[in-house]
């Protein structure tokens, strides 16, 4: 039986993170305009602040907060893959710094950054409440915590494993466990007991096709499959 939550697909691509020719890695690259457009809804604007992008993989988004004048940190435990990233914001001229980490215990201080921005992540997490923990912990008064992530229903798990992975190959085989999706209601639960208030959830999904025949990304007006959302620590 193929194992779930794999997640050794990130390193396995890494050489091939930035160069287009990977239809899995292309709809992740998709996603990112929907969500920065969505992100800057909430944040009146990123110059000037310091983001922490939580599970940046190869760095599509990380490469995305910094074009807004940003300055990002990336983590991600996928070395490969966090050495492609570095190795294409360098070749970019683009400051970002790159760090190998988890979730669960971030090598930084407390009260470290203005946000922290978390996609595709919190679906694959050993631990969601020591994750949740350390982003309450590194952000600072006022800190904002961007994040999507896939609800816990069983629509999710036919449109995101049944069909995206084992009918469409849209991701490699075994990349989820549905069994570690998230209902809303418990995130947002575990986000209001660390002292976030907690914003309108959306949904977000394909709303089109690319000319090469790839989906483009937008909101949507449910969240049984995909939401995204913030929180905010309140300020001091």
């Amino acid at each position: 039986m193929r194992a779930r939550n794999d997640l050794t697909i990130y390193d396995k691509v890494a050489d091939r993170w930035w160069s287009g020719d990977t239809r899995w890695i292309r709809t992740l690259q998709n996603m990112v305009p929907a969500r920065m457009r969505h992100f800057e809804t909430v944040v009146p604007s990123f110059r000037g602040k310091d983001v922490l992008d939580l599970g940046c993989a190869g760095g599509f988004l990380a490469e995305a907060i910094a074009a807004r004048g940003a300055r990002v940190t990336g983590i991600d435990p996928a070395a490969e893959a966090v050495a492609a990233a570095k190795a294409h914001a360098d070749e970019m001229g683009i400051a970002i710094r790159y760090d190998v980490g988890v979730g669960e215990a971030l090598p930084y201080p407390d009260s470290a950054f203005d946000m922290v921005a978390c996609v595709d992540v919190l679906e694959h997490v050993a631990d969601l409440d020591k994750v949740l923990d350390e982003i309450a912990r590194v952000l600072r008064p006022g800190g904002v915590f961007l994040f999507d992530t896939i609800n816990k229903t069983w629509l999710a798990r036919l449109v995101v494993v049944t069909v995206a992975e084992d009918i469409l190959g849209l991701l490699p085989k075994g990349t989820h466990d549905p069994a570690l999706f998230i209902p809303p209601a418990r995130l947002a639960e575990g986000l209001r007991a660390r002292g976030f208030e907690v914003g309108k959830f959306r949904g977000l999904g394909p709303v089109g096709i690319n000319r090469r025949g790839d989906f483009r990304f937008g909101l949507l007006p449910f969240t049984r499959v995909i939401y995204i959302g913030h929180a905010a620590l309140p300020a001091k």
